[in-house]
C-alpha cells in the first residue's frame, strides 16, 4: 500500500542481489538469452565490424600543463584507457604511458576514472576502481619516476581535487566510509596520513548536494561549487589566509560554473539567462549583484564551456547540440565583442576545453559520430588535430549526417539527428534505430558511438532525438522535461518514432528503440506506453520501477529530477508512467534485450532483472516477441569497461535488433 494505492509488486524477491535464488535465476536467464543470441548466423559479421571500429584509437579527456598534455586515451587495439603524457609544442614527439590501469588484471576491467596534474605537470592525482564500481581509490604518480607515491585515499569516487600551488598537498571531495551521500571537501599533505586529513567543507544544503573544488593560481583563495539537485549551483569562496568565507551564489535555481583569473572570477551561468550567458566579478566582491556580462545570452544558442586566453573568453557556443568555438573579447567590466567562430570541423560536440595560462596553449576535447573522439589544439586562430592519430578513409564508411526537426504532440518543434552511410537513402525498408534521454540536462550531442558506427556501416540508419529535458536549449529545455513534466519526453519520443514512419523515412515493423540509464527509463516507457511504435527494444543499465527507486544506491540524488515518491504528490506522477507498474495482460509489447551489470553503482540491476521476469510472465507467444536479460559479471554503468566488453556487449545488441528488425546480413553485409 502507497499513499492509499495497493501497488502491486509480484518480482520483489529479485531486489536482493546477494540472494543464491537470485544468483540462479540470473545464470538461468544469461543462459537462455547466450543461446539465443549465439545461434544467429550473422553474429560474426557484427563481430568483425564493430572489433575493427572499437580497435580505433580515440580519447576522453585531457589537461594541459606547461609544455605537458596529460591524455586519456585508448591506443589502438588496447583494452582499456590509459593516462598518456604527450608534448602540448610538438605533435608528432613520442608520447609515453604513465599509468595503465588494466596492467596485471586478467580481464582488464580496472580503469581511471578522473585525474588531475598538479599546477608544474610534475605530479599525477588519479582515481581507479575495477568492476566498473567507479569507487575510486586515490593515488598520486610522481611523473619524473612514473611512481606512485604511498598516498591513497577511499571513497573518492568522481573526486574534484585542487592542487596547492607548491604541489605539497591538495584539497579533495570525498565520501564517509559507508555512505553514498555527504561528499565533502578534505585538505591532504603528500605523505601525510589520508584519516587525519582535515575537513575544509561539509556544509551541505541536502545528503545529496555535490561539492567540487578549485583553488587560485597564487592559492589565495578557494571556490566550492554546490550542486543542489539538477537546476541550482550554490558557489562559496573561502579567503585562505583570513579564513573568511564569502557567498558568491546561494539558494538560486541557477547552473554556475566559475573559474580564477587574475582578481576576478569568470563564470557562466543561467541566471537570468537561461541560455546560458558568460559574467565576471571581482573576488573582493563576489556576490551575484555585482557579477556583470561578458558574453550575452543570445536566442537559439546555450553557451556552458569557456577558457581564458588573458583577454579573450572561447566559448563553446550550441546550435540544437551542435557546437562551434566563439573567441570574445574580455574588456575589464563591460561586455566583450565576438572577435571569430570557428566552426570548419563539422557537425560536432566540444566536450572539454583546458588552457595553461602561462604558455596561452588550449587544446579542445572533440567528437562527432563519424570519428572517434580526439584532442585538439587551438593554435594562431586555427584548430588542428593533436592526437591521437585519426583513422583512414578505409577504417570508416563515409555517412551523411543530417538535422531536422519534427513536432512534437503539443506542436513544439524537436530537433532531429539522421546518420546514415552516404549512398543509403532511409526509407520504411532500411533498419532504424531510435535513441534518446531527454534528462538530467544532458544534450544528445554528436559522439562517437562504435554501435552507431557498424550500424550504419553496414547499411541501417540510426536516428537521435533532441528530447525535452536535455540541454540542446538550455534551462527552460530541460525544466520542460523534469519532474511533473517528465511525461512530455515520452511524448517527444513516441512523436519522433510516429514522424519518422508518417515521412516514409521509416516503418514501425523494421524500427528500433535504443535508450541506457535515464534513456532505459525512456525507452521502457516507450514500450509500456506505445507497444506499436517499434518492433524491438534494447534497454540499457535502466531505471523502471519508478515507486522504489529511491531506496537503492544513489538513487535519492535523482529526486529533484524526477520526484520523490514519499511525497503524494509526486508519487502520483512517478506511478503514472512507472514502466514496472505499466505492463499489462495482453497487449503484444516489442521484443527487449535488457542489459544490466552486477557492478552497477549507479542504477540497480535489480530494475532489469524485475522487468524482464513481469514482461516474460506477461507477453505471449514467446517465439515471436522474445524477452532476453543479460547481467554480466565485473561491470557497472559503462563507464570503465573495457574493449573486449564493450564488443561483446555490442554484437549481442546489434544481433538482436538486426534479428528483430528482419535484417540479414550476408557475408560481406547488406
Amino acid at each position: 500500500m502507497h499513499h492509499g494505492l495497493d501497488v502491486v509488486d509480484p518480482y520483489r524477491w529479485l531486489e536482493d542481489g546477494e540472494s543464491s535464488e537470485v544468483a540462479r535465476w540470473v545464470t538461468d536467464q544469461n543462459e537462455h538469452t547466450r543461446q539465443a543470441l549465439d545461434a544467429r548466423p550473422d553474429r560474426g559479421r557484427w563481430h568483425e565490424r564493430l572489433s575493427a571500429l572499437v580497435a580505433l584509437p580515440t580519447a576522453l579527456s585531457c589537461a594541459v600543463r606547461g609544455d605537458r598534455l596529460f591524455v586519456a586515451e585508448r591506443p589502438r587495439g588496447a583494452d582499456q584507457f590509459v593516462l598518456v603524457l604527450r608534448s602540448a609544442v610538438d605533435a608528432d614527439a613520442p608520447a609515453r604511458v604513465l599509468v595503465d590501469p588494466a596492467a596485471g588484471v586478467a580481464d582488464g576491467a580496472a580503469a581511471i576514472d578522473w585525474f588531475e596534474p598538479n599546477a608544474d605537470g610534475t605530479a599525477v592525482a588519479f582515481g581507479l576502481s575495477e568492476g566498473g564500481t567507479e569507487n575510486s581509490i586515490l593515488h598520486v604518480l610522481d611523473v619524473a619516476t612514473g611512481e606512485s607515491l604511498v598516498d591513497r585515499i577511499p571513497h573518492a569516487r568522481a573526486a574534484s581535487v585542487a592542487w596547492q600551488p607548491d604541489g605539497r598537498g591538495f584539497w579533495y571531495s570525498v565520501f564517509p566510509d559507508g555512505d553514498q551521500y555527504h561528499r565533502h571537501i578534505r585538505h591532504h599533505t603528500l605523505g601525510a596520513d589520508a584519516a587525519d586529513d582535515p575537513v575544509v567543507f561539509d556544509r551541505l544544503p541536502t545528503p545529496e548536494s555535490w561539492p567540487d573544488i578549485a583553488v587560485s593560481p597564487t592559492g589565495e583563495y578557494l571556490l566550492v561549487e554546490l550542486q543542489v539537485g539538477w537546476s541550482r549551483v550554490d558557489v562559496h569562496l573561502l579567503h585562505l589566509p583570513t579564513n573568511q568565507w564569502r557567498t558568491v551564489i546561494e539558494g538560486i535555481d541557477a547552473h554556475v560554473a566559475f573559474r580564477f583569473h587574475e582578481d576576478r572570477l569568470v563564470g557562466s551561468t543561467t541566471l537570468d539567462a537561461p541560455g546560458g550567458r558568460i559574467v565576471t566579478v571581482p573576488l573582493a566582491e563576489p556576490g551575484h549583484h555585482h557579477w556583470t556580462t561578458v558574453v550575452p545570452e543570445r536566442s537559439g544558442v546555450v553557451v556552458e564551456r569557456f577558457a581564458m586566453l588573458d583577454d579573450e573568453v572561447v566559448v563553446v557556443a550550441s546550435r540544437a547540440a551542435v557546437d562551434v568555438l566563439e573567441r570574445w573579447s574580455f574588456p575589464n567590466g563591460a561586455e566583450g565583442e565576438l572577435l571569430g567562430t570557428l566552426d570548419d570541423f563539422g557537425v560536432v560536440a566540444v566536450t572539454q576545453l583546458t588552457v595553461d595560462s602561462d604558455t596561452r596553449r588550449l587544446f579542445a576535447v572533440v567528437s562527432s559520430f563519424q570519428t572517434p573522439t580526439s584532442v585538439w589544439r587551438l593554435d594562431h586562430g586555427d584548430l588542428r588535430c593533436w592526437c591521437p592519430d585519426q583513422p583512414s578513409e578505409q577504417a570508416l564508411a563515409p555517412l551523411a549526417v543530417s538535422h531536422v526537426s519534427y513536432p512534437s504532440l503539443d506542436g513544439t518543434s524537436i530537433g532531429l539527428f539522421l546518420i546514415h552511410r552516404a549512398d543509403v537513402r532511409p526509407s520504411p525498408d532500411v533498419p532504424m534505430i531510435l535513441n534518446g534521454y531527454g534528462g538530467f540536462a544532458i544534450s544528445e550531442s554528436p559522439a562517437w558511438v562504435p554501435n552507431l558506427a557498424a550500424w550504419c556501416a553496414e547499411g541501417g540508419v540510426w536516428a537521435i532525438a533532441g528530447l525535452r529535458g536535455g540541454w540542446e536549449h538550455g534551462q527552460s529545455w530541460h525544466d520542460a522535461g523534469r519532474r511533473a513534466n517528465k511525461q512530455t519526453v515520452f511524448d517527444d519520443f513516441h512523436a519522433a518514432g510516429d514522424w519518422l514512419v508518417a515521412q516514409g523515412l521509416a516503418s514501425h515493423e523494421q524500427l528500433g528503440l535504443v535508450g541506457g540509464s535515464n534513456g532505459g527509463l525512456l525507452v521502457g516507457a516507450a514500450l509500456t506506453q506505445r507497444p506499436d511504435l517499434a518492433r524491438a527494444v534494447w534497454c540499457a543499465v535502466p531505471l523502471l520501477d519508478m515507486v522504489r527507486y529511491p531506496q537503492f544506491l544513489i538513487a535519492r540524488m535523482w529526486t529533484d529530477e524526477y520526484g520523490d515518491p514519499d511525497i503524494p504528490q509526486e508519487f502520483g506522477w512517478l506511478y503514472a508512467y512507472s514502466p514496472y507498474h505499466q505492463v499489462d495482460d495482453g497487449v503484444m509489447y516489442p521484443a527487449v534485450l535488457f542489459t544490466t551489470a552486477e557492478g552497477d553503482t549507479r542504477v540497480d540491476p535489480l530494475h532489469a532483472r524485475k522487468m524482464a521476469a513481469l514482461l516474460q510472465q506477461t507477453v505471449r507467444p514467446h517465439e515471436e516477441r522474445p524477452v532476453f536479460l543479460l547481467q554480466a559479471g565485473r561491470a557497472g554503468h559503462g563507464v570503465g569497461k573495457p574493449a573486449h566488453m564493450r564488443v561483446a556487449e555490442g554484437v549481442d545488441v546489434l544481433t538482436f535488433l538486426g534479428w528483430q528488425l528482419g535484417w540479414q546480413l550476408g557475408p560481406e553485409g547488406s
